[in-house]
């Protein structure tokens, strides 16, 4: 059985996935009650049986560690939008072919 292990900086989480090149990349968006005080971004990357997993937190209007922005719809609901996320781990670990799926939970 795989081993889940908590990366706490960005940028470890960066070295990880330039040093191992990943073919792919999955992430969480989470909403917690009141949704519109608080996002968060789960990012999961795999290596072998090990699952590396990195969670940023909102912090005025933008993510803490990645300055990923937060949007906000008419109705004052704060999201993050899914072109953001791509871009950003796309630009940052400098790999246009990285494939990042977003894992859906209820």
């Amino acid at each position: 059985m795989g081993k889940n292990i908590r990366v706490k900086t960005w940028e470890e989480f960066k070295s990880l996935a330039i040093e191992n090149k990943p073919s792919s990349i999955v992430y969480i968006i989470a909403q917690s009650i009141p949704s519109c005080d608080f996002t968060s971004l789960k990012l999961l990357l795999s290596i072998g049986d090990t699952q590396y997993i990195f969670v940023d937190t909102s912090r005025d209007g933008k993510l803490r560690r990645t300055k990923i922005p937060i949007r906000t719809d008419k109705s004052g609901t704060r999201f993050l939008e899914d072109d953001d996320i791509k871009h950003f781990l796309k630009a940052q670990l400098q790999r246009e072919d990285l494939r990042i799926f977003p894992y859906w939970t209820a």
